[in-house]
């Protein structure tokens, strides 16, 4: 892992991608020597307007408190903004994008001229819809990020997500996010 790593989330409010990035935040807390923040930028914005969500994570503390301008990923958790929002902006030659979309990445690579940049993609909405009911993308876009990213080992991705959602989540609910968890890392796939 880099020294301190730089993570710009889009999303539409509503859709837990502010929740994301803390999960994310929360989850990697519990790992030895490594820091993190996790905070939004976003105003009085009705529910469905496009928003940024922020993280770093780093091994040392953190000093920082600005948004991420260059970030070491990008992630998507709403296809409809491929678009609508400058994905690319800022990106370095090595920033991987992880995007939950159906849509071809090959015609996303090109019309954000992405050149050879990693792309990660999967479904999460539907796995969202199909084991909770709800396209909410949040807890399996977290899944396939720590997953590609490498943040933990893959057999600690479940555990760790579980160990932060139930701080807020009943029972029944964590469980069926298990599910999404699962499910998103094993349908990830790189483009």
């Amino acid at each position: 892992m880099k020294e301190t790593i730089e993570i710009r989330w889009h999303g539409r409010a509503g859709q837990g991608v502010v929740t994301a990035a803390v999960t994310l935040a929360d989850a990697l807390s519990a790992e030895k020597d490594i820091f993190v923040q996790a905070f939004p930028e976003f105003g009085a914005e009705k529910r469905g307007a496009p928003i940024l969500a922020f993280n770093r994570i780093s091994k040392k503390p953190i000093r920082t408190h600005s948004q991420v301008y260059y970030p070491d990923i990008v992630v998507v958790t709403d296809p409809s903004l491929l678009g609508a929002v400058d994905i690319g902006s800022g990106a370095k030659e090595d920033t991987f994008f992880l995007m939950n979309t159906t849509f071809d990445v090959g015609l996303i690579r090109e019309r954000f001229s992405l050149g050879e940049r990693k792309i990660f993609f999967l479904d999460a909405s539907t796995i969202a819809q199909d084991e909770l009911g709800k396209p909410i993308p949040n807890v399996p876009i977290v899944a396939a990020l720590m997953k590609v990213a490498g943040f933990i080992e893959p057999d600690k991705i479940e555990e760790t997500i579980k160990m932060s959602i139930s701080k807020k989540l009943r029972e029944e609910i964590v469980m069926m996010n298990l599910k999404t968890i699962g499910r998103a890392i094993e349908e990830v796939k790189e483009g």
